[in-house]
């Protein structure tokens, strides 16, 4: 059985994963429910085992996500021959990026008025205290880090992003010197890929228990409770996921969309497992150099940017729980808060942090532009965990596809890659040394 494990794809390793770990964690749900004494050992070794496991692998995974996006765009960029086509990529993969999230806004909102995911539902008091995001004149005046250093430490992804440009771009313009430390560059940038493909051969068993801590923590009880309102969430994002995506890609580049979804395959996998684009991020430039074809230029820049601006899936969320809160609340929303709902979702995406439910912090802005009560959220807290893994996969495969379309655009995607079923199997064979 081993063996046989062993022959299977990455894709293949990390479903099976995922899905032993579901088992798994309802193995432990049935063991816990015997008695206080199983649910001791259950709690005390069992859980506490796959915890450290769980976060040495996100954490290893997190450890190179600052040095991948740092390098490989100070080697994109110091690699163009014109420096105005960095402003064509950023310019095209913003305004793609917030047309996704209003279109995302917009189809939720839509359709939880027809489906009404508050009918029926009683609001109960909550002693949720909401977090409150920064301004986005506070997101704009920090884009430049006053201390890179200070900046890679804490993972501002947007800070990084725009010392890597301006680095990218004095390595371009320094001469002799500029070579030289764009050589050192590339020779780390290949160091950095094969830390990522040493790490995803633990891709796996850190899935395995993440999924069945996850099984184990949530139960069915709280799905039950919000079921409409849980189906509606799931049911929106793979409206998106399926219509949304297909649909750019086809208009923009005439490409088949079912290509890039089924290669896109071990990175919506591990978006789904991790609950963060940041986390997935190294597999994401990974599928989208190799197997989409997309320009190693163009990836470097729009990847790590969708990773942090691209929150298509908590605009969905937030649109859903925006008009599942004012129905429990007994409040008619206007057109005019429709409107403001669509605008502040997609402004907000600016800046939002690609970690687990921060969509949270978002929707309680939303809530309060249009005089919902916040402290309302405290009833969906405890889906919120399935849905944030859900809405994460939708996140990523919305940055692969912006990153194809800007590709495209720019000449520099080899569609032979893109169209060729085989494309990017070595970077499959690396992680199956067998």
């Amino acid at each position: 059985m081993f063996q046989r494990f062993n022959e299977l794809s990455m894709s293949g390793k990390i479903f099976s994963g995922l899905l032993a770990g579901v088992v798994f964690g309802l193995l432990l749900t049935l063991a816990g429910s015997l008695g206080a004494g199983f649910t001791e050992v259950v709690d005390s070794y069992v859980m506490a085992t796959l915890g450290i496991i769980k976060t040495l692998f996100i954490n290893a995974l997190k450890m190179v996500v600052v040095p991948l996006v740092l390098i490989s765009l100070i080697c994109g960029t110091s690699s163009l021959s014109d420096p105005k086509m960095l402003g064509s990529i950023g310019g095209k993969s913003i305004l793609l990026y917030l047309l996704t999230t209003a279109i995302a806004i917009s189809l939720a909102l839509m359709v939880a008025n027809f489906f009404q995911p508050g009918a029926g539902v009683e609001y109960s008091d909550t002693d949720y205290v909401g977090k409150h995001a920064p301004p986005l004149t506070e997101v704009l005046g920090n884009l430049v880090a006053s201390n890179p250093v200070q900046a890679m430490a804490q993972g501002n992804m947007l800070q990084i992003i725009v010392f890597a440009i301006l680095f990218g771009i004095a390595t371009s313009r320094a001469g002799a010197a500029g070579v030289q430390i764009a050589s050192f560059f590339n020779n780390m940038n290949e160091i950095i890929l094969k830390l990522v493909t040493i790490i995803m051969n633990l891709a796996p068993y850190g899935v395995f228990c993440i999924m069945a801590m996850l099984v184990y923590d949530t139960g069915l009880d709280a799905i039950a409770d919000l079921a409409v309102y849980f189906g509606l969430v799931i049911g929106v994002l793979f409206l998106h996921l399926g219509l949304t995506y297909p649909l750019l890609l086809t208009v923009f580049t005439g490409l088949n969309p079912l290509i890039l979804l089924k290669k896109m395959r071990p990175a919506i996998l591990f978006a789904f497992s991790t609950s963060s684009s940041a986390a997935t991020l190294p597999v994401t430039m990974e599928v989208a150099r190799k197997r989409l074809g997309i320009g190693s230029t163009t990836a470097s820049f729009t990847l790590p940017l969708g990773a942090t601006i691209n929150m298509d899936g908590t605009a969905i969320m937030q649109g859903v729980a925006t008009v599942f809160i004012a129905e429990i609340s007994g409040i008619d929303l206007a057109m005019s808060q429709y409107i403001t709902i669509i605008l502040m979702a997609t402004l907000a995406s600016i800046g939002t942090a690609a970690v687990p439910s921060v969509g949270l912090v978002m929707l309680t802005m939303v809530l309060t532009q249009v005089n919902l009560p916040s402290e309302a959220i405290g009833m969906l807290l405890g889906i919120d965990r399935l849905l944030d893994m859900t809405r994460t996969a939708v996140n990523v495969t919305g940055d692969a596809t912006v990153s194809t379309i800007v590709s495209h655009s720019n000449g520099d995607l080899d569609v032979a890659i893109y169209k060729d079923p085989e494309a990017g199997q070595e970077f499959e064979l690396e992680n199956n040394p067998a």
